[in-house]
């Protein structure tokens, strides 16, 4: 027993030594320079969609002819 005990802890120790001992591969760093095309700034009304400039323009609608009615109406005071 104490012959297999010595001959295991041996191989071990013998593995542990190989494997410890191994040269590391290398690894190769690659650098890449990449240009970035930098965005042009767009004015504030191409941002929006096309839903929210007819919004606006029926909004502006609405409010002139509610101005309008207001006027017609008169000041109660």
């Amino acid at each position: 027993m104490k012959r297999l005990t010595r001959t295991l802890s041996g191989l071990f120790i013998i593995a542990a030594v190989f494997t410890s001992c191994r040269d590391s591969a290398e690894k190769e760093v690659i650098v890449k320079e990449v240009e970035v095309e930098k965005k042009q700034e767009v004015p504030e009304e191409e941002r929006e969609g096309i839903l929210e400039r007819t919004a606006k323009k029926v909004d502006k609608k609405v409010n002139e002819e509610i101005n309008e009615e207001i006027e017609k109406i008169g000041d109660d005071n």
